[in-house]
């Protein structure tokens, strides 16, 4: 990961929808989250172009509902292990929503999120994990991380990512 938050082997997808960190904030929190666009359906161009602002509402019935969002993550991480990203790490994405963490409330000012393609209702690809433990020890690297959460645990009640087939056991595996 470079000075300004980018990685090298990432594929860059500029999106809009991110703004300034708070002053002096610490960049402490990995947040994954899981996202298929349309619903449990991977591979498509759909989650580009809704970090993008370019997401057609009349592409798919879905869409109808959220193609006005503006929001946006760090890193995607496809379903062949290929990752994307859309902001740099030292910016503010868009991924959280109304979360807290560890007693603190906005989570997306000292957040990094990463989405994985997928949903809560299939096993996530095997290649997915390898990328994502490489992906966190680049951001260990340049962020003093301390806590690696699902969206689920910033957002109780509100979100379910990144659902019950995400293997938490696994990743902590992959980490050591």
């Amino acid at each position: 990961m470079d000075a300004e938050g980018f990685l090298p082997d990432a594929r860059f997808v500029a999106s809009p929808n991110f703004d300034a960190r708070p002053a002096g904030c610490t960049i402490d929190l990995i947040v994954i989250h899981a996202i298929s666009l349309p619903p449990e359906c991977f591979g498509g161009p759909g989650v580009e172009q809704l970090f993008t602002n370019c997401l057609d509402p009349l592409a798919h019935p879905y869409y109808a509902g959220i193609h006005h969002l503006r929001v946006s993550s760090h890193f995607l991480i496809r379903r062949d292990g290929c990752i994307e990203q859309f902001v740099p790490t030292i910016q503010r994405a868009w991924h959280a929503g109304v979360s807290s963490w560890g007693g603190r409330e906005r989570c997306n000012d000292f957040s990094i999120g990463i989405e994985l393609e997928g949903c809560d209702t299939q096993p996530f690809d095997a290649a997915q994990y390898p990328a994502l433990a490489e992906l966190i020890r680049a951001i260990v690297r340049r962020h003093p991380i301390s806590d690696i959460a699902g969206h689920c645990d910033i957002a109780p009640g509100r979100k379910t990512d990144p659902g019950p087939f995400f293997d938490w056991p696994l990743l902590a595996t992959l980490l050591r």
